[in-house]
């Protein structure tokens, strides 16, 4: 059953909590970077291994969305977000109580585990409840609760690390999970239709999966996503050493400026919201993709010649990850639009693919890494000349990208 939303209409308390099941995940990664070198000598570990707790979390991320969506395909959406507010409660607290890196490392792949619960199923509770277009408009909506994260949580990390050291972090994460999974048991309604549940248990989880691999607009939808989301782990990984060493900014103020783009992808998302009343999706996508393009090239330019070193770098870096607000939501809601039946799966294999492709690209920065901001803008140039690619040439219907007359 797809509902109309309008500006009278706007279910603002299912946004509050589908954006805050969504937030688990980017206040697990955003709020404990602050205090990486506390953790490295706290726990006597490597920089290889604080940096593992960061991709130990983002192979989690990658590997359990792939379980919850077929099981809310096939169980309703309650229950995975149930179960995966328990995991990322109780590893939370393990990691509050690590005193080995290899335990950290280990407790935050299964807070991932978790977290990524609540990312999956909320996409498919939007998809379940409303229209194509009004999909985007509501996951553009979800990012003003979703997108306080990476602004709030270094600032509160910091705080948080001054207050009590770095365990006080995972003791916020849990007490965040617990009041987040009592709104969702409270609060949140069944939403799975009939169809969708006589369909996933007509097939197994690898059947759906294959099916939808089988799609060619779902690949480059996906693709199209994941690739300009990867931009926005490469800055994730690369800011600490490019704003701290490199620029000279202040550990103090890294998190005002680390947040300073966050508000970029938010008010790109609202701006991506009043854009929908008059386009599609699509035509949406087919302009911000060659925009982003081109600021990726400027990036490039930027970073190669040096030319204003960080008063040119940072505000370029501003304008490219804010495309990320025209291209998430978008290209999500083409993807569910696809096979509305398979949503669970959908939105599963979405974010799968969305964080192993940010993965690697974060990885590619640091193998290149050679304390200039030249590797971050060469990742992020080839990753959305990709995006661009796989949406013209495979997602998009050539008639959908015409704007009317």
């Amino acid at each position: 059953m797809t509902a109309k939303l309008s500006p009278e209409r706007t279910p603002w308390g299912l946004v509050i909590l589908l954006g805050a099941l969504t937030a688990m995940g980017p206040l697990a990664i955003d709020m404990y970077l602050p205090s990486l070198p506390s953790i490295g000598v706290s726990l006597h570990a490597s920089a290889g291994e604080t940096q593992a707790t960061v991709s130990a979390f983002l192979a989690g991320m990658a590997i359990g969305q792939l379980f919850y969506g077929p099981a809310s395909d096939r169980l309703g959406r309650r229950p995975p977000i149930m179960f995966g507010a328990v995991v990322y409660i109780a590893a939370s607290v393990a990691c509050g109580f690590a005193t080995t890196p290899a335990l950290l490392i280990g407790g935050r792949f299964i807070q991932a585990l978790g977290a990524c619960a609540g990312a999956v199923v909320s996409r498919a509770v939007v998809r379940d409840r409303f229209t194509h277009t009004e999909t985007a408009r509501m996951l553009s909506l979800m990012m003003l609760i979703m997108g306080l994260a990476p602004i709030l949580a270094p600032l509160l990390g910091g705080a948080l690390l001054g207050l009590g050291g770095w365990r006080l972090n995972f003791w916020f994460m849990a007490s965040f999970g617990v009041a987040v999974g009592l709104a969702g048991l409270l609060r949140l309604s069944e939403s799975r239709s009939e169809e969708t549940t006589a369909h996933a248990a007509s097939e197994s989880p690898l059947q759906a999966y294959l099916a939808l691999m089988r799609e060619p607009r779902l690949v480059g939808y996906a693709l199209a996503g994941a690739l300009n989301g990867a931009t926005l782990f490469t800055y994730i990984a690369s800011s600490p050493d490019l704003l701290i060493k490199t620029y000279g900014i202040p550990a103090s103020a890294f998190g005002w400026v680390f947040g300073l783009n966050a508000v970029g992808i938010i008010g790109s998302n609202q701006v991506n919201r009043f854009l929908l009343r008059r386009r599609t999706p699509d035509q949406v996508l087919a302009k911000a993709s060659l925009i982003s393009v081109g600021f990726a090239v400027l990036l490039m330019v930027a970073a190669v010649t040096g030319i204003g070193e960080r008063w040119s770098v940072l505000p370029l870096l501003f304008l490219l990850l804010s495309s990320y607000g025209f291209m998430q939501g978008n290209t999500m809601a083409g993807a569910l639009n696809v096979d509305p039946r398979r949503a669970g799966a959908i939105s599963a294999l979405m974010g799968a693919v969305s964080f192993g492709t940010g993965a690697v690209a974060s990885a590619a920065a640091g193998v290149l890494h050679d304390g200039t901001p030249r590797p971050m803008a060469v990742v992020m140039l080839a990753a959305l000349i990709g995006s661009g690619l796989c949406l013209h040439l495979l997602a998009l219907p050539k008639q959908s990208t015409k704007l009317p007359a």
